[in-house]
């Protein structure tokens, strides 16, 4: 039976690290590898090539930055599929999208609502194919609030994929300082604990 997972993770958290550990732990060789990055300047060239190098040979790279459905239609069944990562392929449909500052809210919730059904065709796609999906997404709502519309935009439609794909998940880990932590076990501790004391009173 095929497994989805989102692994969660700030700036230089160790996501990307522990989420190909579960992709080659899961997968083995039989892993393909989705990149949404785009190279616009040096830096993000030598950040590309960098995660290149961390990857096994083996392993089979797509790079599509803004249609991830289509990518993962193009993976064989009984494959591993790692998308790395959901906050850039988000940025990149933004960005396609080239809001100005008054960008309408009637727009911006069929943008959601697109990305949303995208990813909600992605993971039919991957239980149908018996697909191990691995999907690494930036946790985005712990910083300081973006002082520009846009921003504030990217963080929002984020924060609620990012609560979307948790809640069709069978594991979410949140990865602090290169060690991961299991959300939904604790979520369900938590849970136990609240209902307990519930009880008590």
């Amino acid at each position: 039976m095929s497994k989805t997972i989102l692994v969660l993770g700030g700036a230089r958290s160790g996501k990307s690290t522990f989420a190909e550990k579960l992709a080659k732990k899961i997968g083995g060789k039989n892993v393909t590898y989705i990149a949404t990055a785009q190279a616009f300047d040096q830096e993000m060239e030598e950040r590309i090539a960098h995660h290149k190098t961390q990857r096994p040979v083996d392993w089979e790279t797509i790079e599509e930055p803004t249609d991830i459905y289509q990518a993962v239609q193009r993976v064989d069944n009984n494959q591993t599929i790692l998308i790395d990562c959901l906050t850039l392929y988000i940025s990149n449909l933004l960005l396609k999208e080239n809001p100005e500052e008054d960008f309408e809210l009637e727009k911006k919730k069929n943008l959601e609502e697109d990305i949303v059904e995208n990813i909600n065709q992605v993971l039919k796609y991957a239980e149908k194919k018996e697909i191990d999906l691995i999907v690494v997404s930036n946790e985005v709502g712990q910083g300081l609030v973006p002082s520009y519309k846009l921003g504030r935009l990217f963080r929002d439609i984020s924060g609620r994929v990012n609560q979307y794909i948790s809640d069709k998940a069978d594991k979410v880990y949140l990865t602090v300082a290169g060690l991961p932590l299991d959300l939904k076990e604790i979520s369900k501790a938590t849970e136990e604990n609240m209902d307990k004391y519930i009880g008590e009173m």
